[in-house]
């Protein structure tokens, strides 16, 4: 009995990592069979071709499309880790009045949908000129609702022991942050910073609305226009190839950083 449930538990698990690698196999093989075969949906084309990926590196600017996303998502993410890990902090270990009435009211923004600020988010780019910057695309996330608090519960399962020690030390709270407890919070940088970067990365919607300037489009901003502009001329292997090329550094990141990630989301609990 115990051989067939560990049999069974294993080809479930099996059946559903196939289930969910599937698309995205299909996704990179379609990319490289030529175009009347793609609609098949065959495991495995009959020829290899980068026919795809050479006519999308030249209808689109792919690569200037790569810096600029590399430099929002990484500015966001530091960003993300600087600030969320201070208002962490001071959730966390300071004391001060209406402590938890901020803590439930940031809590309460995760509930509210973000169509509800969009308009106004735009309102202030505008009025501060900031429209076609880096700036528009940066700025309005460097605070993270769920970066602050998984900070915040990381930063309780710190020992108040230790920052008793640093303050002894002569350590402030800037350089217990960055010294003392970013050391001892890999796994929980690792995942604020992996979750970030996967949502900046792949955000469409805010640079649509905030970014005209061709130079300055984001690769999902521009895989998104390119697909359902016409330019892709209606082949599905230059769309399928353009979606290779923006999933891949997130594949890449998570293949690097998956330890750290897992470990993070099997140790961060909830804490009073």
């Amino acid at each position: 009995m115990k051989i067939f449930k560990k049999i069974s538990f294993y080809f479930f698990l099996t059946l559903g990592a196939l289930v969910f690698i599937y698309p995205f196999y299909w996704m990179v093989t379609a990319s490289l069979a030529p175009e009347n075969e793609i609609a098949n949906l065959t495991l495995l084309p009959t020829g290899l071709s980068f026919d795809a990926y050479s006519q999308m590196f030249t209808k689109i600017p792919i690569g200037r499309a790569f810096i600029n996303s590399l430099i929002v998502a990484s500015s966001i993410t530091i960003g993300v880790l600087v600030f969320g890990s201070m208002i962490g902090y001071a959730l966390s270990r300071l004391e001060f009045k209406g402590r938890n009435f901020v803590f439930y009211i940031i809590i309460f923004t995760m509930t509210l949908p973000f169509q509800i600020t969009l308009i106004p988010q735009y309102i202030i780019m505008v009025k501060f000129g900031w429209v076609d910057t880096y700036l528009a695309l940066i700025v309005p996330y460097f605070i993270n609702t769920l970066g602050i608090i998984m900070f915040r519960q990381y930063f309780k399962s710190i020992p108040q022991s230790l920052i008793d020690a640093a303050r002894l030390d002569g350590c402030g709270d800037i350089k217990i942050i960055f010294k003392i407890l970013w050391p001892n919070t890999i796994p929980a940088l690792v995942t604020i910073g992996i979750i970030t970067f996967m949502a900046s990365w792949n955000e469409v919607l805010w640079p649509l609305i905030v970014i005209r300037n061709e130079e300055l489009m984001t690769m999902p901003q521009l895989v998104t226009l390119f697909a359902v502009g016409g330019r892709a001329d209606s082949q599905l292997g230059v769309k399928l190839a353009s979606a290779v090329i923006l999933a891949l550094p997130i594949i890449v990141a998570y293949i690097f950083f998956q330890k750290y990630f897992i470990q993070s989301m099997a140790s961060s609990g909830m804490k009073d």
